[in-house]
């Protein structure tokens, strides 16, 4: 980095501030446009302190593998336009000796992190490679799916307007870790898209073509950075999308069928995917797992003898059964949404995100304080989107926490489900607070209806 980067930076800044401030003139509702403008600002400062944090504080692969080896290989397509289809092709295409650090050639085996380093390739053509530049066109990418998330939450509930912010537009990790050259930014935008456009799909019939295309390209992009998010999603989304449009499902039993039936399907897709996901997520913290995650936890004892610190403990071994995995699940959903605890940080990532952690974990018994716990586990089935959002966010907690011990790579990993868990909270304190006000209503209409 140098004077140039931060100018560029800034340059491109203003560009993008007058393409969003144009798109931002279309939107009707003025107080969507207070947030439009305020996340879009939040995601260029969280763009500029991502982009310091990774040069200077504590390295990353942002700095050590995406930007370094996609500004390598955009170097070497201007050299070699001929070359120009590399940024097509897989990346066990790619020669070892056009590396600019050879041994990381494992690396573009792995199609989720060829994918990112090809991306980096393409901006750096719109960017003159700076660096700070490639990154801020990551954060806007994510900030549209952010968007896009948050339109979507806005639509089943206009009134927690404030709440819904905090939840996904505020929420410090998921700004943060969704604003660099990394995976990251890539899958929250899918989300995003892939959330409204289903949603705008099947809910209100609109824009077929579209929206199907949307579907596609967000499904393609899951498929190539992070699959298993998509898996810890699919049945959580759909389960609303049922609730949403059926009203024979306002059986209580027959809800609580639906919901115990994608669980069961999650059950076992979790075991059956539990291999892929522990190599996927053992390869983005530099660790060749293969075997699952028996392995892995078994590997995490050697592992932490050489970094001690940075890797901790469930308490509990994966014995590879349905019955180990209910003996491990609160532990690795308590790690996930909780942890790390204070006492467990040793740098300033872990630091920042202990408090988060810790407001998170205050802000949960609050609401079970406030509403009690079988008020609680009522408000969650009572309702489609807290039924969606909880279930979401503890089934890809368990994923997470069961196959990541590293507190350097849990802290990036879980942002998907956090704003999410945020959500099922504000959505049953809400649900709980207006139901003495319903019953007033009610209470005055049937006066009414007698008096008459």
């Amino acid at each position: 980095m140098d004077i140039i980067d931060f100018i560029a930076f800034f340059i491109y800044v203003l560009v993008f501030s007058i393409i969003f401030s144009s798109a931002r003139k279309k939107i009707k509702n003025p107080q969507l446009r207070i947030y439009h403008k305020n996340l879009f600002w939040l995601k260029v400062f969280a763009s500029f302190c991502y982009a310091i944090f990774v040069q200077y504080i504590s390295l990353g692969d942002s700095t050590t593998l995406y930007y370094p080896e996609g500004h390598n290989l955009y170097k070497y397509i201007l050299s070699n336009p001929s070359e120009i289809g590399l940024l097509f092709g897989p990346g066990t295409d790619i020669d070892q000796s056009i590396l600019k650090t050879s041994y990381l050639i494992g690396y573009f085996k792995d199609p989720s992190n060829f994918t990112v380093i090809r991306l980096t390739a393409i901006l750096c053509f719109f960017s003159f490679g700076q660096y700070m530049v490639v990154s801020l066109f990551f954060a806007m990418i994510a900030f549209t799916g952010v968007w896009r998330l948050y339109l979507f939450f806005y639509d089943q509930y206009p009134k927690l307007h404030k709440q819904l912010a905090l939840a996904i537009l505020y929420l410090p990790t998921f700004l943060f870790w969704s604003s660099g050259i990394l995976k990251d930014p890539l899958s929250i935008s899918a989300l995003g898209w892939f959330t409204y456009a289903v949603y705008q799909l099947v809910y209100y019939k609109r824009s077929l073509i579209k929206n199907s295309l949307i579907i596609l390209l967000t499904g393609y992009l899951f498929s190539a950075v992070k699959i298993y998010i998509l898996a810890a999603y699919l049945p959580a989304f759909v389960i609303f999308l049922l609730l949403k449009n059926a009203s024979l499902l306002r059986n209580k039993l027959a809800k609580i069928m639906l919901v115990l039936f994608f669980i069961a399907i999650s059950v076992i897709g979790f075991i059956a995917l539990s291999e892929d996901m522990s190599t996927a997520l053992g390869d983005y913290a530099g660790e060749d797992i293969t075997e699952g995650i028996v392995t892995y936890q078994q590997n995490y004892t050697k592992q932490s003898n050489r970094n001690e610190g940075a890797y901790f403990s469930l308490g509990v071994t994966f014995d590879g059964s349905i019955g180990g995995l209910a003996k491990m699940a609160p532990a690795a959903i308590v790690a996930t949404l909780f942890r790390p605890f204070l006492w467990e940080s040793r740098n300033i990532s872990t630091l920042l995100t202990s408090f988060e952690s810790l407001a998170m974990m205050l802000f949960t018994l609050f609401v079970i304080f406030k509403v009690g716990i079988f008020g609680f586990i009522r408000g969650i089935f009572k309702n489609p989107l807290a039924l969606y959002c909880f279930f979401f966010s503890i089934a890809f907690a368990l994923f997470v926490g069961a196959t990541t011990l590293n507190f350097g790579t849990l802290i990036r990993y879980k942002i998907p489900a956090m704003p999410f868990y945020v959500i099922s909270l504000f959505v049953v304190l809400y649900d709980k607070e207006k139901l003495p006000f319903q019953k007033k209503e009610k209470v005055i209409a049937t006066n009414k209806v007698i008096s008459e």
